[in-house]
């Protein structure tokens, strides 16, 4: 590893049919190339993903089937994108579901998936570790940052802005092994990022729904907070063992 100013990095994106990750499928690959001086290369590929897309993704990013109809399939596209990526340091937002969606989607054409050991920072990890905006979507950073925001939701759009944010959520660390030593342990996030609570600092959430959110199969950092807020509160709590509601944790 080394020094931020001198690595490339790949910042990859996709875009999909829908949000279920059995049944939907790659729409869109798109990846950038670049150093901190920049962009040395572009990938931008609209897929058939030979299925139906959803109304509430073709609300996000307006790729219909008109436009998708006579694009090459996955298994055509796929071995370049992943060529493209080669064996450089992914950045993406949310990146897990972009990867495993990838994989999936090399596993059902039987190409190798050669990203399996590849190095990855999560600019939404980045970013609650940063903790200045309210809203970690990569569109709100944009915002904080002053970022162009192109406003369409395609793929390569994404990437180049998500490479302005990047730049600004690393701006206080000097090397590869300080970002991947603060990265590998949980982070303490601000403010709850879905459900009903959603935007809401911790310290405001009721009880009963901390406790219910502690047994979900939410991210580690989500988890790690929500059990940090429990941990808080049993701390300050006076009651008996019998009807603590915290005796079961």
């Amino acid at each position: 590893m080394g020094l931020l100013k001198d690595t490339t990095f790949i910042c990859l994106d996709c875009e999909f049919t829908g949000l279920d990750p059995e049944r939907d499928r790659i729409l869109e690959l798109a990846a950038a190339r670049f150093t901190f001086s920049q962009v040395a290369a572009q990938f931008d590929a609209l897929v058939n993903p030979e299925c139906p897309i959803s109304d509430e993704s073709f609300a996000i990013h307006h790729i219909s089937q008109q436009m998708i109809a006579q694009k090459p399939t996955i298994e055509k596209m796929l071995p370049d994108f992943l060529s493209f990526v080669g064996t450089n340091i992914i950045i993406g937002h949310g990146i897990g579901y972009d990867l495993a969606m990838i994989e999936r989607a090399a596993a059902r054409a039987s190409i190798p998936y050669t990203l399996k050991s590849s190095s990855c920072i999560d600019t939404l990890r980045l970013a609650r570790l940063y903790g200045d905006s309210p809203n970690n979507s990569l569109e709100s950073l944009a915002h904080h940052f002053n970022v162009p925001n192109p406003g369409s939701h395609r793929a390569l759009n994404d990437v180049m802005m998500n490479i302005e944010v990047f730049k600004h959520l690393v701006r206080r660390f000097k090397t590869l092994e300080q970002i991947f030593e603060i990265l590998s342990k949980p982070i303490k996030m601000k403010f709850m990022p879905l459900g009903k609570h959603k935007g809401r600092q911790f310290g405001e959430i009721p009880l009963q729904y901390l406790l219910w959110a502690a047994r979900m199969d939410f991210d580690q950092d989500l988890l790690y907070t929500i059990r940090l807020e429990l941990k808080k509160r049993k701390m300050g709590d006076g009651f008996g063992q019998a009807t603590n509601p915290f005796a079961e944790l």
